[in-house]
């Protein structure tokens, strides 16, 4: 089947006090395999927020391929509102792997799905990344490994 979702890749949550949040998750038995500041033209075009600046930590639980990952953002500050993006605090995200990004993002394009960019290779070059939302709204992250 072409374009299709393989597995699930990390959830994302971003916070308002890093550290705090570490400490809680660290407490529940995951374990740091990442830690990262992050900006620049990449970030800011799969975001669509330009200045983006964001600490991410990622943590697995013992033998699982999962993530959870902190994020921090430092640009744009959260707003207190009843409105949410992808840098407020709480779920921001859900990455998942995929096959055939591109074919997935045409089909879906075409289905009146919206994207934030259209599917960019990662600045490490080890992934093709596209961001689109989900019916209501939450930002969904499309990841296919090269």
């Amino acid at each position: 089947m072409q374009g299709r979702v393989t597995a699930v890749r990390h959830m994302g949550i971003s916070v308002a006090d890093l550290e705090k949040s570490l400490n809680f998750y660290q407490r529940l038995g995951l374990t740091v395999k990442s830690r990262a500041d992050e900006s620049g033209g990449f970030l800011e075009e799969i975001l669509g927020l330009p200045g983006v600046r964001v600490t991410t930590v990622k943590l697995a639980a013992e033998g699982g391929p999962t993530l959870v990952e902190l994020l921090r953002y430092d640009e744009p500050r959260p707003a207190a509102g009843l409105t949410r993006d992808i840098y407020e605090w709480g779920p921001s995200h859900l990455a998942l792997t995929v096959a055939d990004l591109d074919g997935l993002y045409d089909r879906l394009t075409r289905a009146g799905v919206p994207f934030r960019s259209a599917p960019r290779l990662s600045a490490d070059g080890l992934a093709k990344v596209a961001f689109c939302a989900d019916p209501d709204g939450t930002p969904v992250e499309l990841v296919e490994p090269c």
